[in-house]
């Protein structure tokens, strides 16, 4: 199946998706010449009818998201609000991409440090915030001057190549941009079929660290560099002077929006014990107010799971942490692909939910000793994505985050933040390499040193 606007767009088979991955990347190997010399402010100006153009499509957003992956209006609302703000700022960093030049004083040797399009940028993108990552996959490689093939989800083919056709619809010009959609018993196949065309030359991938493995490996079967951002398990830590209420909306905001199924959501509160019987009767509370429908038939503050399985693993999650001594406070409730948000108390080191990423509307408490006991348990996590401390000492928690072996730590903030003009990503298993801020332009392009040296400064022999 294929889309007009793109060319390429859904693919139903196996010979379908050789033949749409050797037409994308054409296409964009064929347009990177005259992309990639295009003066960085004529690229910016695409960027920013990008911005214009993602506002006027909300509805068929809305709508898409909805029905694909169960997304809540107030989800998919935030998706394109933090999407425009991507394309804002990554529109503002052509002076970052200008020539910096140094001379010597001394042999009046010339030198030019460039920052050069890599060439075509292979982003592949999930269904669980697919505007939002969609663009930060492919904006900062177009401002950079590369031309971007983007390997949609097969979980939400539709709202992946709705995403590109509006931006594309923005001016720019044919094969710059194209998405490639596999089925779902394609998707390793063609994943390394992409990796391993010679056209590509820089490689991007959000999604499990299960399947980052895989990328990273196919990646360096071929020697190319790929930026990853994979798997979190986010805690929030609860210290004795924090405030508790601002504490509850983070947690609740962390934990549940989107149904939990964002890298940064809070997996687990690590809270201390002077103050962890106020603060989980709060957050009891304030989690029984939340409620979660399918938003297809009607509207709530959260919408559904991405599938029925996606709902029973979370329960498995909640029946061997209960088995093994926590206590369900409240939700857990499902019905097929909806789950009411639930909380359990009493996690330990022995329960699954202690390792594994939830993925879902859950949030677990742990109740420890002081701070220093709450670093450790954070610490003691495979992942390192994002964490978050709540206290009235600021010093003593920049001092907590200096010890975090965590990519971003939110001071007094939910762990589900983000800022288009700070670098983001993770530690451990978490990934490596960084999005955002103008750390995201060495991702992208190749740095060259030309230098220009004078008469008589040849050594000799």
């Amino acid at each position: 199946m294929q889309r007009q606007a793109t060319k390429f767009g859904l693919i139903s088979g196996s010979d379908d998706a050789t033949l749409a991955v050797g037409a994308a990347v054409s296409a964009a190997a064929s347009a990177f010449p005259a992309w990639s010399r295009m003066p960085a402010s004529g690229r910016a100006a695409i960027l920013q009818k990008m911005m214009d153009a993602l506002d006027a499509h909300r509805e068929e957003f809305y709508a898409l998201a909805a029905k694909e992956v169960g997304a809540s209006h107030s989800w998919t609302s935030f998706n394109i609000d933090l999407a425009i703000g991507m394309l804002a700022h990554v529109a503002s960093l052509g002076p970052a991409l200008e020539d910096r030049e140094v001379l010597d004083p001394q042999t009046g040797k010339h030198s030019i440090i460039r920052r050069q399009p890599a060439g075509v940028v292979l982003g592949m993108v999930p269904w669980n915030a697919p505007i939002t990552l969609g663009v930060r996959a492919i904006a900062s490689a177009l401002m950079c001057g590369n031309t971007v093939v983007m390997k949609g989800s097969e979980h939400c083919p539709e709202t992946h190549q709705h995403l590109v056709d509006v931006l594309n619809g923005a001016g720019l010009p044919q094969g710059v941009l194209s998405c490639v959609v596999s089925l779902p018993e394609d998707a390793h196949k063609t994943m390394a079929q992409l990796i391993a065309h010679p056209c590509i030359r820089r490689v991007n991938f959000t999604g499990s660290t299960r399947v980052g493995r895989d990328v990273a490996m196919e990646a360096a079967r071929h020697l190319k560099p790929v930026l990853l951002e994979l798997s979190g398990k986010a805690p929030l830590i609860v210290l004795d002077d924090a405030d508790l209420d601002a504490a509850v909306e983070a947690a609740c905001f962390g934990a549940f929006f989107n149904q939990g199924q964002i890298c940064m959501s809070t997996d687990w509160i690590i809270v201390v014990k002077s103050v962890a019987d106020a603060f989980v009767a709060k957050l009891q509370a304030r989690t029984a107010q939340i409620r979660a429908a399918d938003p297809v038939k009607e509207t709530a503050a959260l919408g559904r799971l991405i599938s029925a399985d996606a709902a029973q693993r979370v329960k498995g999650l909640i029946e061997d942490a209960v088995s093994k001594g926590a206590r369900l406070l409240t939700g857990g409730q499902i019905d097929g692909c909806v789950m009411q948000p639930a909380l359990l108390d009493g996690i330990a080191a022995n329960m699954r939910i202690y390792r594994e990423e939830t993925f879902g509307p859950l949030a677990s408490i742990m109740r420890v000793h002081d701070a220093e006991e709450a670093v450790s348990i954070a610490n003691d996590s495979d992942f390192g994505l994002n964490a978050a401390i709540f206290t009235r000492d600021l010093a003593g928690a920049r001092t907590i985050a200096d010890r975090l072996e965590y990519g971003v730590v939110q001071i007094n903030g939910p762990t589900v933040h983000d800022d288009p003009s700070m670098p983001f990503g993770g530690m451990k298993q978490s990934g490596h390499g960084r999005f955002g801020g103008e750390q995201a332009i060495s991702e992208f392009t190749e740095m060259r040193w030309i230098a220009t040296h004078q008469d008589g400064q040849t050594p000799t022999l």
